[in-house]
């Protein structure tokens, strides 16, 4: 591939195979084999975009350098297979074989605990990806940093996906029918000012936020900040959350117990502050790269 030329056009007859993997609000997500390229790529579809913002988002990212973020590779025009005979847009992306964090967490959790050096390796890369972001010009903010959107290698290093999305098409906006008008956002992992507030418009401290109900799922192994809330239930996030100033049970946690776990959790109190201030930027304040597992 030509990284120097134009965001590549990917039409059906570059791709076989076609399979679905996952769907979300935005559409559908499918497994392809890329016949010129001999790899085998996901793919994206969005249900609603007019084209130019898609483009602009993908040659963004696709200049971009990072090994912590998910790179795009093209941009997909066409008639799906398994969709009907309708034209449809999408982002084709490199397939990460072994999933998402999410699911880590949940096959970890049956032989517990989870790996600390694994954890911080973990907090580390999701940190840079997420910096990675923040630094480019117009920043580029996620707004739905969760363990579902952390993506691994064939090494369970950690790339973000579904970063931004949210402008590049409205129909991304996964809480549109809880809190309509703002920007996308997973509720137990948004913070207090954005939750039922139709006016908000989200600055870096969103994601800072994330990344702190992020860092204690990684720290616990568990995937669910607040398993006892049905995840549809915005008003009782919002009592929890913003009314009460509740965060995620830390019970389970022994900050003696290794070396390096103290300042963890301390990191992840600061980026979950109820004031937007008074969180830390990702800039000078990356944890400390510990040896990988």
């Amino acid at each position: 591939m030509d990284l120097s030329s134009p965001a590549a056009v990917i039409e059906n007859n570059s791709l076989e195979n076609w399979k679905v993997i996952g769907a979300g609000g935005f559409g559908q997500v499918h497994k392809a084999r890329h016949v010129v390229w001999g790899l085998d790529v996901a793919i994206k579809l969005l249900q609603c975009d007019d084209g130019a913002s898609l483009h602009n988002e993908a040659e963004m990212m696709r200049k971009g350098a990072s090994l912590h973020v998910i790179r795009i590779l093209g941009v997909y025009k066409d008639c799906p297979p398994t969709c009907g005979p309708s034209i449809q847009l999408g982002l084709v992306m490199e397939f990460m074989e072994r999933g998402t964090l999410e699911s880590l967490l949940d096959t970890l959790s049956l032989h517990p605990p989870f790996p600390h050096p694994l954890a911080y390796r973990l907090a580390h890369q999701i940190a840079l990806g997420m910096n990675f972001l923040h630094c480019l010009i117009p920043p580029l903010l996620h707004q739905d940093l969760k363990p579902n959107n952390v993506l691994l290698d064939d090494y369970l290093n950690a790339k973000l996906a579904d970063f931004g999305l949210a402008k590049v098409s409205h129909s991304v906006n996964k809480m549109s029918k809880e809190f309509p008008g703002k920007a996308g956002g997973t509720s137990s992992y948004m913070p207090p000012e954005a939750l039922e507030n139709v006016s908000y418009k989200p600055i870096r401290a969103f994601d800072i936020y994330s990344y702190g109900i992020l860092l204690w799922s990684i720290i616990t192994g568990q995937s669910k900040p607040y398993p006892y809330v049905h995840a549809g239930d915005s008003s009782r996030f919002c009592f929890l959350i913003k009314d009460r100033g509740q965060r995620p049970s830390l019970e389970t946690v022994d900050k003696e117990q290794v070396e390096g776990l103290r300042d963890l959790v301390e990191l992840m109190e600061k980026c979950w502050d109820h004031e937007p201030s008074k969180r830390p930027p990702l800039q000078g304040m990356l944890p400390c790269d510990r040896k990988s597992v």
